[in-house]
């Protein structure tokens, strides 16, 4: 397995490169016949680490967990045993998912955006009869600016392995095309903790 360790304002010792590497190397041999990189991200905010863990264990199969903690170690610790509890609700589909790939259905390939609200103008005060003063600028429509794009992939699966994709990966919303029906869905986690689950109608 492919691992990279990085640090943001944090300085990484030899003896936390190690305990990374033996850690994640026990966990993704326990669940996946060969995990293909990982990356584990630390960082330190006021008097806390953070940690940030990726693990790419087949096509389309991530596994991201996160820790916090008073040091590093204990934070990588606390992300490590987040993927290890997702892995263990998941071990048989995530282990048929990593025999069975060839099987699958070839991705569509798609973009992925990241866009930065812009501000509202404010709108000019209204006169006494109600409508705007006379040759007040018209407010600018609401726009957004694009500050991050990246590829990525609307894997063909079921229902609940999007599910288990989502969960997996600790995302709020994934796209995915239906098995079922060939559909573009949307599931999503809702403020309840249930999922909630976008199929157009036929």
């Amino acid at each position: 397995m492919q691992l990279t360790v990085s640090g943001k304002q944090v300085n990484l010792s030899d003896a936390l490169h190690v305990h990374v590497e033996t850690h994640l190397e026990t966990i993704t041999a326990k669940y996946f016949d060969q995990a293909l990189e990982a990356h584990v991200t630390f960082s330190k905010a006021r008097s806390f680490f953070t940690c940030d863990i990726n693990v790419h264990a087949g096509r389309g199969v991530t596994v991201r967990g996160e820790g916090e903690a008073a040091d590093a170690h204990a934070a990588f610790d606390d992300a490590a045993e987040h993927i290890a509890k997702r892995l263990r609700r998941y071990r048989q589909r995530v282990n048929d998912h990593s025999r069975d790939v060839s099987t699958h259905e070839k991705p569509q390939k798609g973009r992925h955006y990241i866009l930065q609200n812009e501000d509202f103008s404010p709108e000019p005060p209204p006169a006494a009869n109600g409508h705007a003063p006379a040759g007040a600028p018209e407010p600018e429509a609401a726009s957004a600016t694009i500050i991050a794009e990246s590829d990525t992939v609307i894997e063909t699966l079921s229902v609940r392995d999007a599910v288990m994709r989502m969960d997996l990966a600790y995302q709020p919303v994934m796209m995915f095309r239906n098995k079922a029906n060939n559909h573009l869905n949307v599931i999503y986690r809702r403020p309840d903790g249930h999922i909630g689950w976008i199929d157009p109608a036929p």
